[in-house]
């Protein structure tokens, strides 16, 4: 029994270390050896005739026959190419691709580290390769990302954004040129029902249909009327995801989720158990649930199986020593390493010098060219991109290419990041992690003893903000573990006006009211009335306080409580907060969920480390 429950300890941590970036990677990595390794062995005829073994599926005279490898590059990829478009989705909707000052620079960095290494490898390889060009437009995102955690700076979640905004580019050209450069024998029947479909997968974002199912039943039809039109299903995959609606959550579908909950606490039924399965699902996106379902399996499986079907080639019979000596395997080299290098550091900086926006904050030059030599590492894209415009030795030449390219492209990446850490001093490519201005019993709000030491929690919020603590009741849980510590709990303003229009008033009447010792009544007020914070309603709970009304409305006005907000804004940024809300356990800032659940295990954590260190010193 002990052994069975090692056994299964052992397989969870593997699997758990397996999905992280740094895992992925080198899971690939494990496959492509293990492929070479059979394309070169005595088992190489048997590995070649598995993958051209014939499936088919038939419903009617409705027939889809195709070999295993085919099976795999159009059928099991589609999800990978789904799940990009997802990705891509997710980036327009609520993340970096939002914003045009974040946005602007990884974008022009993206596409020059696109056309860039076509040039290059036309100058080089060209003639009757050249349909090869698109091998080098493409960057491996999963490999990026896992190298990136290998060999980049210990903090780089800054970088990794930057990054994962850049690959948004390529990932969607590479697809668009599969689609438009690589088709063959169009039919136009099933080309117009790939398009009924598209359609159709619009109309349910427009009409907020919050379930997976109809969007995944659109989505097989989409894929099979797509693979029959002769047009690389790829790009079917990256349009359905790109259809999928994303959203932050609701605060309304959250508390609903919450009141549900409740019902099955209190009776235990099956069909109270179904409505907390629908309440928690209507209250996250689609596009977030599916990329969380297929997020996995994507990248242990699919992606793995790709490999295994795509990276053998027989290197015997001095198909090595051409390849070494072919334009094709270093027109594919330069392409990746060099163009994809050069253009996106060159493009990343001619951005900035144009003034089209800003990097990142915590990200130098130095970090960008280290992603821009990652960015070279090519694999899965570029092996697709190999089997559909190249063949023979030509093919294996540019197979060739691109695993030395991987090897390259993850050296140069290393050598980069050590110079800008060691020459330029970027030891980071991330935020600020420390509380910039020590809390201060004089100015600032605290719930609990002010001069206490053994817990301290401070919250930057927005009256706005749907899923601040006074909104969540984070801070009363917290009370209940710790209250017998005499812990002390801060607030500071982050009010964020592009996205709420009416934070930087409430801010204001929330000081407006602490000048006159009502700031925690009024902070409850805000909160519990998120929807109602026009001036009227303001001056409505300034009323309700009992407060001396002519002071509040000059203090409304006063320039020293507005300055005093700033500095708060000032110290949120220089202490790497960018959203609400952002907590701090003592001076160090949190990273991850914010439920009282995660924040009570990183206070022991972090305690457990101290006390450790204690012990070391």
């Amino acid at each position: 029994m002990g052994t069975t429950k090692q056994h299964a300890d052992l397989l969870r941590r593997v699997i758990d270390t397996l999905r992280t970036e740094s895992g992925s990677a080198l899971l690939l990595v494990g496959v492509s050896l293990v492929t070479l390794t059979l394309a070169n062995s005595p088992a190489s005829e048997a590995y070649q005739e598995f993958w051209e073994t014939p499936a088919s599926i038939e419903i009617g005279s409705l027939s889809i026959d195709l070999s295993l490898h085919h099976w795999v590059n159009d059928g099991l990829m589609v999800a990978f190419f789904f799940l990009i478009g997802l990705e891509v989705r997710q980036e327009l909707a609520v993340g970096s691709l939002r914003d045009r000052r974040r946005a602007l620079v990884p974008l022009v960095a993206g596409l020059c580290g696109v056309a860039l290494p076509a040039l290059i490898y036309l100058a080089i390889a060209g003639g009757e390769a050249a349909n090869g060009w698109g091998a080098v437009i493409g960057t491996d995102t999963a490999f990026l990302l896992g190298a990136l955690a290998l060999v980049g700076p210990q903090m780089s979640n800054q970088l990794r954004i930057f990054l994962l905004t850049l690959t948004v580019v390529d990932d969607f050209l590479a697809v668009t040129v599969i689609g438009v450069f690589y088709t063959e024998d169009l039919r136009w029947m099933p080309l117009v029902i790939a398009l009924i479909c598209l359609a159709l997968l619009y109309l349910l974002g427009r009409s907020n249909e919050w379930r997976s199912a109809p969007y995944v039943l659109v989505i097989v039809v989409l894929w099979a009327a797509t693979l029959l039109s002769g047009v690389h299903p790829s790009i079917a995959g990256m349009a359905a995801g790109l259809l999928v609606p994303a959203a932050d959550p609701e605060r309304a579908d959250v508390v609903r989720a919450k009141s549900l909950f409740r019902d099955f606490w209190q009776s235990p039924r099956a069909a109270a158990a179904r409505n907390v399965r629908l309440g928690l699902a209507k209250s996250i996106s689609v596009n977030e649930r599916l990329h969380e379902v297929l997020l996995t399996p994507v990248n242990l499986v699919i992606v793995p199986i790709f490999a295994l079907a795509n990276a053998g080639v027989d290197l015997r019979g001095g198909m090595l020593q051409q390849a070494l000596t072919s334009p094709v395997t270093w027109g594919v080299v330069a392409g990746l390493v060099l163009g994809k290098f050069l253009g996106i550091g060159l493009g990343a900086w001619g951005a900035l010098r144009a003034g089209l926006g800003v990097l990142p904050q915590g990200v130098g030059m130095g970090s960008v060219f280290g992603g821009a030599a990652l960015s070279g590492i090519g694999f899965t894209m570029a092996l697709l991109i190999i089997s559909l415009s190249l063949e023979g030795d030509l093919a294996s030449q540019a197979v060739v290419g691109v695993l030395v390219a991987m090897v390259l492209s993850w050296t140069l990446g290393w050598l980069v990041f050590r110079i800008a850490r060691d020459k330029m001093g970027e030891t980071s490519a991330d935020l600020p992690t420390v509380l910039s201005r020590p809390v201060d019993p004089e100015r600032d709000h605290i719930l609990g003893d002010p001069e206490s030491t053994s817990l301290t929690i401070v919250e930057y919020l927005d009256f706005e903000c749907p899923f601040c603590a006074r909104a969540t009741g984070m801070w009363a849980d917290l009370r209940a573990q710790y209250g017998e510590e005499g812990g002390r709990y801060v607030v500071r303003h982050l009010p964020l006006e592009d996205y709420h229009p009416h934070a930087w008033a409430a801010a204001i009447a929330s000081e407006a009211a602490a000048n006159q010792g009502k700031f925690w009544e009024m902070h409850n007020l805000l909160f519990d009335n998120q929807e109602r914070l026009e001036a009227e309603h303001l001056r409505g709970y300034a009323v309700d306080l009992g407060l001396d009304m002519d002071r509040f409305d000059r203090d409304v006005l006063s320039e020293e409580i507005a300055e005093r907000i700033r500095e708060d804004v000032r110290s949120a940024y220089e202490s790497g907060a960018q959203g609400t809300p952002t907590f701090f356990l003592g001076e160090h800032r949190h990273a991850g969920a914010h439920d009282a659940r995660t924040l009570i295990a990183a206070i022991e954590e972090q305690r457990r480390e101290e006390a450790a260190l204690r012990l070391r010193g």
